[in-house]
């Protein structure tokens, strides 16, 4: 007779620890902690006050970063930005001409505000959260030289690419630089962000992006936006997103593009009767999202890299809802039929009172 399986702590800890190139667990390198050696002889900081066992998940006291301690930032629903406050746009270019897409991202740290008066410190590319977005073509190539000007280790995982882990997505130390090079073998709307262990802590911090893959022959539309919802556990005012809760996925509030609750105070413009393609991506990294835009049926909707719903559909379905887990992408298209203004949301409305809603404001044609 067999034994039943018993699992223990132990062989649990095992396990994470043995996907720490990925950024699970600690990110070794010939036994060497790469993630901490920017702070070899730092002195020790408090462990998160929540849990003392989550400050060294990954061999490294993550209360050494500048920006750990401080007062505790609160998100408020019903607070409203300052006079300084401008809006990420949201719309999105066309894939630029050309087969290769060179571009370079630099990793910086800066405070940012991410809700109407909460700052927190953010790890960033290229300065912006989210970073930057790429897009292209299937069969396009991107060449992407990533830079580390941060404090600490730090690296780039594109999921719209096929390529060693190991190699392309390496954590480089601060000064550091390599070249990531991937062909856009398939369509779709993917995530990028940084592996570097622990991953959670690199993501929550800010560390993600968005590549978009046309599919071919992509019909035209009249206007194309762009929405990355992304988790706020947020930390000390002006200091980095709380590990604590990031590994219990106790997130304060859901920002769209970088910002909570952003298109509220700035609505995205749109005109009644012209056909409209938003894409969505989920870089949680926990929180699911349930994208609607109240008033609207969206008539197509592309998932993970095919096509749920099209026009043309003989039984006329109509979709109210693109669900993406984290890291999941796609779009949807409709057309406005009437002047007004349209809440955009996650209709997960625990995430909806946390930030996840927006605007449009649509006008006569």
């Amino acid at each position: 007779m067999r034994r039943p399986l018993i699992i223990t702590t132990a062989v649990v800890s095992a396990v994470v620890l043995a996907g720490g190139a990925f950024g699970l667990g600690a990110a070794v390198d010939g036994g060497a902690d790469r993630h901490g050696a920017a702070h070899a002889g730092a002195e020790p900081a408090a462990h998160d006050e929540d849990d003392p066992n989550l400050g060294t998940e990954d061999g490294h006291d993550h209360g050494g970063h500048a920006g750990s301690t401080g007062t505790p930032a609160s998100y408020d629903p019903a607070a409203e930005p300052g006079p300084g406050f401008k809006a990420r746009d949201a719309g999105l270019p066309p894939a630029p001409p050309g087969r290769e897409h060179r571009v370079t991202l630099t990793v910086t740290e800066q405070v940012v505000e991410v809700a109407p008066g909460v700052r927190q410190r953010a790890w960033t590319y290229n300065g912006t959260l989210p970073g930057p977005t790429l897009r292209g073509k299937v069969g396009d190539t991107f060449v992407v030289t990533l830079v580390n000007s941060g404090s600490t280790g730090h690296s780039i995982d594109f999921h719209a690419s096929q390529v060693a882990p190991d190699t392309a997505m390496r954590t480089i130390q601060p000064g550091e630089s390599l070249t990531y090079t991937f062909t856009a073998e398939r369509a779709g709307a993917f995530m990028y962000h940084c592996g570097s262990a622990p991953a959670l802590h690199h993501i929550g911090n800010g560390m993600f992006g968005a590549v978009v893959v046309d599919p071919p022959n992509l019909p035209a539309v009249d206007a194309e936006y762009l929405v990355v919802q992304s988790d706020l556990a947020l930390g000390a005012q002006d200091g980095l997103a709380k590990l604590g809760k990031l590994y219990r996925a106790e997130y304060d509030a859901i920002a769209f593009n970088g910002y909570a609750g952003q298109y509220r105070f700035a609505p995205v413009k749109a005109v009644a009767g012209k056909r409209v393609r938003i894409w969505v991506v989920d870089a949680g990294p926990s929180a699911p999202s349930a994208f609607h835009v109240v008033g609207t049926v969206f008539d197509t909707v592309y998932k993970d890299g095919g096509y749920v719903l099209r026009p043309g559909d003989p039984d006329r379905g109509g979709a109210q809802v693109l669900d993406l887990a984290p890291s999941q992408g796609g779009f949807v298209e409709f057309a406005f039929t009437e002047p007004g203004e349209y809440p955009m949301v996650s209709h997960r409305f625990a995430d909806a009172t946390r930030g996840a809603t927006g605007l449009f404001t649509v006008t006569a044609a």
